[in-house]
């Protein structure tokens, strides 16, 4: 792996103890190139994810021009509920970001047969509102499922700093279960929330639906900003 000094991609992230295994976008491990990070104190997923984000944004901002000060030129965020802020984001720290998988919506929807949607499965159904889905560009006939209760979204919303991994697994793929059962017209789910990473192949291999993610688009997102070099 390069050396973060030479990381073109800098990941705001939100202010967390919960453990960040390998497949969670927090962890440096997670990614086939370097990467910085900066922690947005105070703002913790219940913050930003059940409350109002507006008291975090210029420190979202502060804390993404360091980064491109130290040398990053795209920023990407670790909620998917940023998606709501990112234009802001963009105009004041001046370099291109991707702040929420939702943002692939566009894309992967045009690549779908007629008659099939996107899913969304969310950490909270209860406050992932229209105004997030729009901002991200997912078309208005998505369908959206929540984790919400359970095992999973109470550790990452409640902070906690321990997690049951195997539970957490069962609960992602019982609610993406859920998804395609009630809307046998999702032909592909996009994980909203950045820290369900590790368990896309569990829940692609239980629906049989690919699966999009914070990981997918920031491979995409890296390539533009480091392409590789051939010859």
């Amino acid at each position: 792996m390069n050396n973060k000094d030479n990381a073109r991609l800098g990941i705001l992230m939100l202010d967390t103890r919960f453990p960040r295994i390998p497949g969670d976008v927090g962890n440096p491990d997670t990614w086939p190139f370097a990467v910085k990070f900066a922690v947005v104190e105070g703002a913790t997923p219940e913050a930003i994810v059940c409350d109002d984000v507006e008291p975090f944004v210029q420190a979202f901002v502060a804390a993404g021009q360091e980064l491109v000060a130290s040398g990053c030129s795209g920023i990407a965020t670790t909620c998917g509920f940023l998606s709501l802020i990112r234009p802001r984001l963009a105009a004041e720290i001046g370099v291109p970001v991707a702040a929420s998988a939702l943002e692939q919506a566009a894309q992967i929807q045009a690549m779908l047969p007629p008659g099939q949607t996107i899913g969304v499965l969310t950490i909270s159904a209860r406050t992932l509102t229209p105004a997030h889905l729009a901002a991200a560009g997912v078309p208005e006939d998505a369908s959206v499922q929540g984790t919400d209760g359970s095992s999973f979204s109470q550790t990452i919303l409640g902070n906690q700093p321990s997690l049951d991994v195997p539970a957490a697994r069962a609960d992602l793929v019982s609610a993406a279960m859920a998804l395609v059962t009630d809307h046998p017209d999702v032909g592909a789910i996009i994980l909203e929330c950045t820290n369900m990473v590790p368990y896309s192949a569990a829940i692609a291999a239980a629906t049989q639906r690919p699966v999009f993610s914070i990981y997918s688009y920031l491979l995409w997102f890296h390539e533009g900003l480091r392409p590789r070099e051939f010859g």
